[in-house]
């Protein structure tokens, strides 16, 4: 089951600085909607796969991690092949799994704590300027990057209850359960964290 979104290793891209890896993140990501011809698209994806199969996770687990996003792709992609030419739907596509596999590799070896770090030192000078409060910033993307293995874990509890049961597992059937549950969550740390005077003033 994932219950963290970084793994350990001493990976080149573990040992990378953050600030350099969010910076690659976001040149790559204007790079591929640059880019229009499958061919090149498609090399960016084969090499995406290659450097986050080599991250030191077994293949399943690696697999799992993707496996929403990647379901979410090729649905766009069947619809995008209903109403753009074949190429142009493949293209999509390809850039969208090269994304998928740089966000998921820089998120795999980074710990969230250096994601905090980084974020909140990033939007210093926004706060000099009085526009936020970095500390603000960096707490609100940890508990998101937190949650998100939480709520997966909580989904396949309800998905297992439901399966116990002997009632047919349905998405719809499991939003509600799940919802409720994430909010109680959420404002029983809101309120922990005004408690505990954590957030900026």
């Amino acid at each position: 089951m994932l219950t963290s979104l970084d793994i350990d290793g001493d990976t080149w891209l573990h040992r990378l600085p953050v600030r350099l890896k969010l910076a690659a993140l976001v040149v790559i990501s204007i790079g591929l909607f640059l880019v229009e011809r499958p061919l090149p698209l498609g090399a960016a994806a084969g090499l995406g796969a290659f450097v986050y199969v080599r991250l030191g996770m077994r293949p399943g687990e690696a697999f799992r991690r993707i496996r929403p996003v990647l379901f979410t792709i090729a649905i766009l992609g069947l619809f995008n092949l209903v109403f753009l030419p074949a190429a142009e739907a493949l293209a999509s596509v390809l850039r969208l799994v090269a994304l998928l596999l740089a966000a998921a590799s820089v998120t795999a070896t980074t710990t969230i704590a250096a994601f905090i770090d980084t974020l909140t030192a990033l939007a210093r000078p926004l706060e000099r300027l009085g526009l936020l409060k970095a500390a603000d910033v960096g707490l609100a993307f940890g508990l998101v990057m937190r949650f998100v293995p939480e709520i997966h874990l909580r989904y396949a509890r309800l998905k297992e209850a439901h399966q116990a049961r002997g009632v047919p597992v349905r998405l719809h059937r499991l939003l509600g359960p799940l919802i409720i549950s994430v909010l109680k969550d959420a404002d029983a740390i809101a309120e922990a964290i005004d408690a505990r005077g954590i957030r900026g003033q």
